[in-house]
């Protein structure tokens, strides 16, 4: 373990509460209708993934709804391949899930469809008016138009987005609507251009966008932790899609729908395209979440998802990235889960440091409770590093501080001795939360 002997001087700080930096334009989400998961149909266990969220993205092919006769009359809540979605979204429901359907139209070739326009504002109409939010089932809050659609052309895309979306207004004015994987660059095999979407802001109400901290792509697919400043494209590709978002269509939201990193215990498969992958461990994956839901936070962003709920620790990229293996917790679903315990009833208040050597330190105000607050401490090398650093309370009250923890034990209290209205304490990769009232 890397140590290094540094200090926070937060004495100035704190007696600035009542000078907050300037705030957001837009009021930011609580961490309760912040955090995601990806999950998938009747894989999907809600009761234990409940524990971690309350919002669920759901990988919806559309090809079990209408097999491959894409003009086939809809009889849901049955999909045409058996499963039940009204007893899927229900258990979902049931355990007080927001539940977002992404349907995967692109599981059918473009080529095979009867007809795009026709058949899309089809399936829309009657998947809105059995299933939304003004339906007599009331199961899904909100839809994507396509996950990564990048087979369709973007002309194809434009045509299955307008009148799938015309068919969900028609069937449901209550029922979100978002776009597939988008960015601001050109199509590409995993996402579509904005500029497939100019002249269509009508016909939704959600901008969607994946995005990796990939620090390598093939042939290792090496990811790194989320504040390593020399990742190009994991907040950088936000931050663009926001941009453009307030300079063309300022009322939409942004939602990160995919996120993640892939944590394995198994050795690398001997030949084929993974030979020369290059995982991450369990606790990189628990430190890496956690904090990347701050970072996002931090930006106009208002839902995150990780991908994924569960995987069987296949040594490939997204091949385990899920919070459960085999359905048994990581060290990711614990940091998380106390992460939803934690700040559920808070949101962020102001960024108060982003340094790359002192650490990171985040305010996150109660939602009702002005006099509570939480700031959050770590260090972003990647490194494992630790360092020694101070609090001055300045007549603060501090009720307890917990680090983040990776197991089903509750998370650690750090024995802290206060001197002076002076707290000395060790920050290290794992967030650390201080419970403070003014």
């Amino acid at each position: 373990m890397i140590f290094r002997v540094m200090y926070f001087l937060f004495a100035a700080i704190l007696c600035m509460q009542s000078h907050a930096a300037d705030p957001a334009p837009k009021t930011k989400p609580l961490f309760r209708d912040f955090i995601g998961i990806n999950g998938h149909t009747v894989q999907f266990k809600p009761e234990l993934y409940s524990q971690v969220c309350k919002v669920v993205r759901d990988y919806h092919p559309l090809e079990w709804d209408t097999g491959n006769e894409t003009d086939y009359k809809l009889d849901f809540p049955f999909a045409r391949n058996g499963v039940n979605w009204e007893t899927v979204y229900g258990a979902w429901r049931k355990n007080g899930f927001f539940n977002d359907a992404c349907i995967m139209f692109e599981t059918v070739p473009a080529d095979q469809w009867k007809s795009l326009a026709k058949d899309s504002f089809h399936y829309g109409e009657r998947f809105a008016t059995n299933f939304g939010p003004s339906s007599h089932l009331k199961l899904v809050d909100a839809v994507e138009i396509g996950n990564e659609p990048g087979k369709f052309t973007d002309e194809q895309y434009r045509i299955v987005f307008e009148n799938m979306s015309k068919g969900f207004r028609q069937g449901d004015q209550k029922l979100k609507i978002a776009t597939c994987n988008v960015n601001v660059s050109k199509s590409g095999d995993y996402h579509k251009s904005v500029d497939c979407l100019n002249g269509l802001q009508d016909f939704y109400d959600v901008l969607n966008i994946h995005s990796y901290a990939l620090i390598e792509g093939w042939p290792t697919w090496k990811r790194s932790y989320p504040e390593n400043p020399k990742l190009l494209t994991y907040t950088q590709d936000v931050d663009n899609l926001i941009a453009w978002r307030d300079g063309h269509v300022p009322d939409k939201e942004i939602w990160l729908t995919e996120f993640g990193w892939d944590s394995s215990t198994q050795p690398n498969h001997p030949e084929g395209d993974f030979a020369k992958w290059v995982g991450n461990n369990d606790l990189e994956q628990a430190q890496w979440l956690v904090r990347s839901f701050f970072l996002f936070a931090k930006r106009d962003v208002q839902k995150a998802f990780v991908f994924f709920f569960n995987d069987d620790d296949s040594p490939q990229f997204h091949g385990s990235s899920g919070l459960t293996r085999k359905f048994q917790p990581k060290p990711s679903f614990f940091a998380v889960s106390h992460l939803f315990r934690t700040l559920g009833d808070y949101r962020l208040n102001r960024v108060i440091r982003e340094s790359q050597e002192l650490g990171f330190l985040y305010e996150f105000a109660h939602e009702l409770d002005a006099s509570r607050f939480v700031l959050v401490a770590w260090l972003p090398s990647g490194t494992q590093a630790s360092s020694q650093s101070q609090l001055d309370l300045a007549g603060h009250t501090l009720s307890k501080v917990e680090r983040m923890p990776v197991s089903s034990e509750p998370a650690p209290l750090e024995d802290l001795t206060v001197t002076d209205q002076t707290v000395g304490f060790t920050v290290d990769e794992n967030p650390l939360y201080f419970f403070l009232t003014r």
